[in-house]
């Protein structure tokens, strides 16, 4: 990104507060800390955001033959609710839920949103679309700002303002959240050069696997991600798009180290009922 060199004067106790933002890695120095604050004040603020959870969670039964997986309990709570809290946390409050398997529980469970302090409007797939045509049937809701786009099966703790953030001081088309696996066979592996993605393999074989960072199912999109979209039929985001946005080095990577689960298997729900304390 091309930038120009400029001088300001700025009062000592700003400029303390400014230099004590500085930790070497998310800010590197007080000019990155100073381009920070900026980015934040100054770009367009996100305030919808689409949640995926239409699939038919075949890995999760036999809970998911009665229930859909969104709204499987964790500590008292709905998987789902987990994601719309985070997005209400931080100002989010249009929400598009896409639903398809037992969608219709979705929608009776969380109404229009409004006892969450969210609006909350539904999508219901037809058929079994893919994480794509998901997407692409949320076309007319997002047209001018960025959104945040997340999978309505995963917890995670994230401070969604700095990947926000990140994404506003770039210009990727979509910036994608990464954690680190042990085993990232079960996931989407991600190759890394600095902030940019440069190799995605959708649950690699394990000897095949190269990296332990793994997509974590929550990205900040800018509109332009519906240029790249099928208008129809079924198609994967990470199969089909990731690869044609890594091609044209506009998939950002965004690194965070909060708790972080894919609730897939029976196993791993029992996990988190065990550990999840968000």
């Amino acid at each position: 990104m091309e930038r120009e060199r400029i001088s300001i004067t700025v009062r000592k106790p700003l400029l303390k507060k400014i230099d004590s933002m500085v930790d070497g890695m998310k800010i590197r120095n007080r000019s990155h800390a100073i381009e920070f604050l900026l980015s934040k004040s100054l770009s367009p603020f996100v305030s919808k955001a689409v949640i995926l959870a239409g699939g038919p969670g075949t890995r999760m039964r036999p809970f998911s033959y009665e229930i859909p997986k969104s709204l499987i309990p964790v500590q008292g709570k709905a998987l789902l609710e987990y994601a719309i809290e985070l997005l209400k946390q931080n100002g989010i409050v249009d929400i598009v839920i896409s639903i398809g398997h037992l969608g219709e529980k979705v929608r009776e469970h969380f109404g229009n949103g409004e006892r969450y302090g969210v609006n909350i409007q539904y999508i219901q797939q037809s058929s079994e679309v893919g994480t794509g045509g998901a997407l692409a049937g949320t076309i007319g809701y997002f047209t001018k700002e960025p959104f945040v786009l997340v999978h309505g099966d995963i917890l995670i703790d994230i401070d969604l303002q700095e990947l926000i953030t990140f994404h506003q001081e770039h210009e990727y088309c979509v910036s994608m959240a990464l954690t680190s696996v042990q085993n990232p066979s079960d996931f989407g592996m991600v190759s890394v050069r600095g902030n940019t993605v440069v190799a995605f393999s959708e649950k690699p074989d394990k000897e095949k696997s190269s990296s332990h960072l793994i997509n974590a199912g929550l990205y900040i999109c800018n509109p332009a991600i519906f240029d790249y979209l099928r208008p129809s039929g079924s198609f994967s985001l990470e199969r089909d798009i990731f690869p044609e946005l890594i091609g044209e080095h506009k998939l950002g990577a965004y690194m965070f180290d909060g708790m972080w689960y894919d609730v897939s298997t029976p196993e791993i729900y029992e996990q988190v009922l065990k550990e999840w304390r968000i």
